[in-house]
């Protein structure tokens, strides 16, 4: 979902870092081989998610929903020396794509993929995160936000995606819409507490930057 002008977007883009060349591989591999390619993050918003690891530089990052692995490669790049990724999907189909380009990568040894339902395994992952990235089912943004707010550490980054919904967040809400009825709560309640600073920008689908006070 693109908000601004194709003309305008267009020239964003254009005048953006370019993706590095392994990405532009999975960029290319999803596209052929994986159902709905829409979801990857895509050069530019991966520029996106580069640049703000790469001024955070996180010791350990959580990625709930790793998808082929795109996202998570970008977030990589701003790692501090002996940080760690922790990137959850529960689509077991996906697994071997991911490693692969985890593989492929610099960050190889900084990378732990978990398969399952992130609900369950965040838990179980016994750190505190400098940067988390919640890409994932709609439904359970609430959720997922309720079980890493007390596993942040202060300062700590908490980006959400498609916070906008194409646009469906100031529509005319459907009550059997539950993805937009659970984003509404959401961005309200990343707005409203007072254990966070929040920035909603209109990148792609939406990008909600928050910082932990």
């Amino acid at each position: 979902m693109h908000f601004l002008p194709e003309k305008l977007d267009n020239y964003v883009v254009k005048h953006s870092q370019a993706e590095p060349k392994l990405l532009q591989e999975l960029s290319r591999e999803t596209w052929q081989k994986v159902l709905n390619p829409r979801m990857l993050s895509g050069a530019f918003q991966g520029r996106v998610l580069s640049m703000i690891s790469k001024l955070v530089q996180p010791k350990s990052i959580l990625e709930i929903g790793t998808y082929t692995g795109y996202s998570a490669l970008c977030l990589a790049e701003g790692l501090s020396k002996n940080g760690m990724i922790h990137t959850i999907d529960k689509n077991e189909e996906l697994e071997e794509l991911q490693h692969k380009y985890f593989q492929k990568s610099a960050y190889k040894n900084q990378i732990t993929q978990y398969v399952g339902n992130a609900l369950d395994i965040i838990p179980t992952i016994n750190t505190k995160f400098d940067l988390v990235f919640i890409d994932a089912d709609k439904s359970n943004y609430v959720n997922y936000f309720h079980l890493i707010i007390e596993k942040m550490n202060k300062g700590g980054i908490i980006l959400s995606d498609n916070v906008l919904w194409s646009g469906k967040v100031v529509e005319e809400l459907d009550p059997k819409d539950i993805d937009t009825k659970i984003l509404l709560e959401y961005n309200s309640l990343l707005n409203e507490d007072n254990r966070l600073e929040t920035v909603l920008l209109p990148i792609r689908d939406g990008l909600t930057i928050s910082r932990v006070i």
